[in-house]
């Protein structure tokens, strides 16, 4: 049997309208994740008669929100990427994230493409000519169309 090596082309990649159909969904789902999780401490807080835990919530400042929309973000595209290798807004464009050779992205791999998330103004990387973002060159990763990416590939399914 001939071993044939894969390599991820241009023509595999996700569009640049796919890309931001992306970032805006997974921000609208981080901030619906940011407000249940909110709105849910204060509902235990009022059933229990704990309000100081629905003060609390309600009175945190812009910093602490920050820090909590830091967390809640970093875990969403890490756990996500990680287990599925792609986001819950990757499901809706029918994109994945995968390596050069078109393998599974690793923990490190994803570690390192989360946190370049967090580079300030990383998201206008796109308006250039380059369609890869800062967390993709930095973590040497691809988003590509699911479909194509696994007919080229010859894969019957990718998770």
């Amino acid at each position: 049997m001939k071993n044939t090596e894969f390599t991820v082309t241009v023509d595999l990649l996700a569009t640049r309208g796919q890309r931001l159909i992306n970032c805006f969904l997974d921000l609208l789902i981080v901030h619906i994740i940011m407000g249940s999780i909110g709105t849910t401490v204060i509902i235990i807080g009022d059933i229990t008669n704990n309000y100081e835990l629905s003060n609390w919530i309600e009175s945190t400042t812009t910093l602490e929100k920050l820090l909590f929309w830091f967390v809640i973000q970093f875990l969403y595209y890490f756990l996500t990427e990680t287990y599925f290798s792609r986001t819950f807004a990757k499901y809706f464009t029918q994109t994945i994230v995968v390596t050069k050779d078109g393998s599974r992205p690793n923990k490190r791999t994803i570690i390192i493409r989360t946190l370049s998330r967090f580079i300030p103004l990383e998201a206008l990387t796109f308006l250039g000519t380059n369609i890869r973002g800062l967390h993709d060159l930095f973590s040497e990763t691809y988003v590509v169309g699911k479909h194509e990416f696994n007919h080229k590939k010859g894969v019957v399914v990718f998770p």
